[in-house]
This record gives C-alpha cells, structure tokens and sequence, in this order.
C-alpha cells in the first residue's frame, strides 16, 4: 500500500532522514518508537507530504507522491492525520468539525454527511457530545474527535504523531481503546508512539528508529523481547525499567519521588499501587546505614501486572528483611504488608533486596 525507497530529509546541514527504504501493506499496523529526535515525526510527516522529503521517492497504491503529474491532493485524501494537539475548529460544533471536510472537500451531501458523522462520534462513544463545542471537552475526548473527524475523509491509510502525548495519564486509555478497535477492523496505520505496552498489542510489525534510519525492525514478540541491535537493546531496557543511584546519605529524595511519579503515571499504575511504591521507596532507604554506593531500580510487566522494586547496596552480608537486624521493626512490616512476596540474595559483594509490590 505505502512503497517507501531511499528516502531522505534535511532541514539545512541538519540530517534528519537518511536513505529509508520499507513497505507498508494493507491493513497492517506499524508502530514506530525510539528516542526523540531521532526523525519519528519526520517521517510521518514526508509521507502525506507535510514536509517535503530531499529526496526518494513516496508511492501510495503504487503511484508517486512526489511525482509533478500525480494528483497530490486526490493521493493525500487516502490518508488521514491525527496530530498531538488535536487541531479542532473551536468556532464549529462536533458535529461541524467532522462535516466540513466532507461537504468542502468530498462534495458530499449535507444529511449523508451528518448522519455519518453521528456514526463516527459513536464509535468514538461521543454521540451525546455531537452539539457540544471543543473547549467543553476533555483532552480525550478532543482526541477521540480528531479521530472521528479523520474517519470522516473515509480515508485507507491513518497516521497518528504521538496521539497520547499531549494527555493526562488518566485519558490516554480512553483514546487508545478507540485506536484499538480500528485495529480490529483492519484499518492500516502508522502510529509514532511512546506506549509501549500499547505498540507491542497491537502492531503487526514495530519500526526502531534512531540516527534517522529504520535502525531495527520486526514482530513487536522480536523488538521487545529479542532485539538483536545494541541500540534497540539499550532503548528496550531503558523504557522498561527505572534506575536510580544513590551515593551519598544527602541524597535527592525529592528528585527520587519525582522519577518514581513519573514511572507511575507512564505504566499507568493505579493510585493504590503507587502509594505502596512510594512507601516502600522510603522505608526501604530508611533502612539503609551506608548510601556510598545504592542502585534502586522499578520494572513493571503489563502482561502479567508484576510490578517489582529491587535496592542493591555494596557491603558485607547482611539481610534488612530478617526479623531483628533492622531497628525499626514498624518500617519492616510495612514493606512486608505491602508486599506480595519478599527475597534477599547476597551477590558480587552486594546486598540485593527484591520486592513484589500488592496490587488491586
């Protein structure tokens, strides 16, 4: 469907694409993740011809994009963008954001229009918002339209620039749930996300792009759980995971908290659950005597909804969690209490507490 050959962007001296080459069928579903600046956007963006690629060559259903005797704008139909910032007319009503294009643009008519648009926010679970104005939505909801209004085009192709990244944590599941349920009905879709667990659900394959090139691509089962390229590596861990050092007792705790928020809020852990993990951060130090050299890390597996917290310190063996060696025995069974299971291992000259953290 998308035939993409030796495609290239510069912003000035600035390379941001280097010679990419892939294809793109019909009803798959491509998520593209890496670091940012690495040319994620870009690369949408070239491809409904947003920015003007330096060179290669676009085809969409076999005919080139960047061809001067190609009907750009009739090739570009095919394709709808959902932006980050949701980019609605705060004049119109929903229901006027989804029927101007059509009726403008498609030459359709006024009562076919709008009864298809009503279809569309009910898919979205927004019929009820139809006569409602933008600045009376949530950010969710705004994003949901911004779908709708897409679909509206009737397009054959959906790109989606990062469409989580301007909400809440709260309203990101309401948006991806709608994007999922396109997935179902075959809808073909490249999506630049930072969702993790959300790209592995849902895409046939997962594009890896760093130093503007496709730097590893494969199943998301390869990506995430088998990559072979050691920048894929580096990125997988570290967007797995949270690591924290501690090296001196005037530590940064509120930086430390900020972090451990933060990796709440992106893995979407309940309120309750992060709760426990910002007790058992603070318990777990408090029984520390030597903070010369402590490794903190968080992981969380959606899969199975493990959420694990593990605090390595260098020093002779001694084990925190035994009864009696810590002197403060409230703090230790609040861990405890909090915990669905407890371990303790001595390796490499470390003391390694690993905790299972409760969850709902």
């Amino acid at each position: 469907m998308i035939s993409i050959r030796n495609l290239s962007k510069h912003f000035g001296d600035l390379v941001v694409l280097k010679d990419i080459s892939t294809d793109i069928k019909k009803g798959e579903v491509i998520s593209i993740i890496g670091p940012s600046g690495t040319g994620k956007s870009t690369f949408l963006r070239c491809l409904n011809l947003l920015e003007t690629p330096t060179g290669g060559e676009i085809l969409i259903d076999g005919i080139p994009l960047l061809d001067k005797k190609s009907d750009v704008p009739k090739i570009r139909q095919k394709m709808g963008m959902v932006f980050q910032s949701f980019n609605l007319y705060s004049h119109l009503t929903i229901l006027e954001n989804l029927t101007i294009g059509p009726v403008k643009l498609l030459k359709k008519g006024r009562e076919e229009t709008n009864k298809k648009a009503l279809e569309l926010l009910k898919l979205v679970g927004l019929a009820e918002k139809a006569y409602s104005f933008p600045d009376e939505l949530s950010g969710g909801q705004k994003q949901r339209v911004a779908i709708a209004r897409c679909m509206a085009m009737e397009p054959e192709i959906l790109l989606f620039d990062e469409p989580t990244s301007a909400l809440d944590p709260t309203m990101v599941s309401e948006v991806l749930s709608v994007i999922r349920r396109l997935v179902r009905e075959g809808m073909t879709m490249v999506i630049v996300t930072h969702e993790m667990e959300f790209a592995r659900n849902i895409s046939s394959r997962v594009f890896y792009m760093d130093q503007g090139v496709i730097y590893e691509e494969g199943t998301p089962e390869q990506i995430f759980e088998n990559p072979q390229k050691e920048r894929t590596k580096a990125f997988i861990h570290r967007i797995r995971s949270l690591t924290h050092h501690i090296s001196s007792k005037d530590y940064d705790l509120y930086a430390l908290q900020g972090e451990v928020e933060t990796f709440c809020e992106k893995h979407m852990l309940s309120k309750k659950e992060g709760d426990y993990l910002a007790l058992l951060t603070e318990e777990v130090l408090c029984l520390q005597s030597d903070f010369s050299d402590i490794d903190l890390s968080l992981s969380y597996s959606e899969k199975d909804g493990t959420l694990e917290f593990v605090c390595a310190n260098t020093g002779a063996s001694l084990n925190m969690l035994e009864e009696g060696v810590a002197d403060d025995d409230i703090g230790l069974r609040l861990i405890k209490s909090r915990c669905k299971s407890v371990g303790y291992k001595y390796e490499n000259g470390r003391n390694i507490l690993m905790l299972t953290v409760k969850g709902e």
